[in-house]
């Protein structure tokens, strides 16, 4: 069975952030990809994951002067694994560095050559690109498929088996890309099955939107719900979605309740809130 390993950092876009890049490579004998797109500030995250499992794992990235490192954390925060480079400019086409293991010492090395940088075409127009995401389901995980025209435009979700990646499912969408959380995972019919949903496009303010899809366990595929709204938040434990739209710098504020019947959004309460500057506070208005 191949072994891989696939490294991704990515930050939500922004005018401060440096290139997305996507490079291939090495760790040791074992084939790397690695995607990168650090703060002007030197900071940012990334993911770790090795394609035998696929389940990624969240790094934390800092760029001080020319030297780039990744660090593994446990659960209580103890940093366990560093990925380091030396003399890293985004503008070489290759990247050498090491991969040290924090609790036994055990160095491998990093070899990566450029694949494609995400902010030009680079002479690649109608070319597909794809890029890892930090979320996975029990048996499956997913990557980003970036737009043959627009680099900032994710056309399509792939959803790949763990272990041999066997492509199980391609869905087609049209959405803004939004670094390294693009795709979320949860349960967004309260049925049992593990889903998924994609960032979609930020509006005024916090507002936000996301495509959710269904898990059909008869089909073992997924389908888009239909679901929509601002913001959505999902209470696994009511059994409710919560809405939150607010804007006019946060003078107006409407918040909604739905249930889920036959994996549709049934509305179950709305309310709506407009700021007072007499008494410095909200009050409840009549929903349009």
């Amino acid at each position: 069975m191949k072994q891989k390993i696939t490294i991704l950092f990515l930050l939500t876009a922004t005018a401060f952030v440096s290139a997305q890049i996507s490079y291939k490579g090495f760790i040791d004998k074992y084939p790397v990809e690695f995607v990168t797109d650090i703060y002007s500030d030197g900071q940012g995250t990334a993911i770790y994951a090795y394609c035998n499992y696929d389940s990624p794992i969240v790094l934390k990235a800092n760029l001080a002067g020319k030297t780039l490192v990744f660090t593994e954390q446990d659960k209580s925060g103890k940093e366990t694994v560093k990925l380091s480079f030396e003399n890293y400019n985004a503008e070489n086409n290759e990247l050498n560095g090491i991969w040290k293991d924090l609790n036994s010492g055990k160095e491998l090395k990093i070899s990566l050559a450029k694949q494609f940088d995400l902010s030009y075409n680079n002479g690649e127009e109608g070319t597909e690109r794809e890029i890892l995401q930090p979320v996975s389901l029990k048996d499956r995980y997913f990557k980003l498929i970036i737009s043959k025209e627009d680099p900032s435009t994710v056309s399509g979700i792939k959803i790949i088996e763990k272990k041999t990646d066997k492509l199980i499912q391609k869905v087609d969408v049209q959405c803004q890309l939004w670094g390294l959380y693009n795709v979320n995972v949860g349960d967004y019919n309260f049925d049992g099955f593990e889903e998924f949903s994609v960032f979609e496009s930020s509006y005024a303010g916090p507002n936000t939107s996301r495509i959710y899809f269904l898990y059909n366990p008869k089909t073992g595929k997924y389908f888009e719900s239909g679901f929509s709204g601002t913001s959505l938040e999902f209470d696994s434990k009511t059994k409710r979605i919560y809405e939150h739209n607010q804007c006019c710098a946060g003078r107006s504020v409407e918040r909604a309740e739905y249930k889920v019947v036959n994996n549709k959004m049934v509305l179950v309460k709305k309310t709506c809130l407009e700021y007072d500057d007499k008494t410095q506070d909200y009050k409840k208005i009549k929903c349009d």
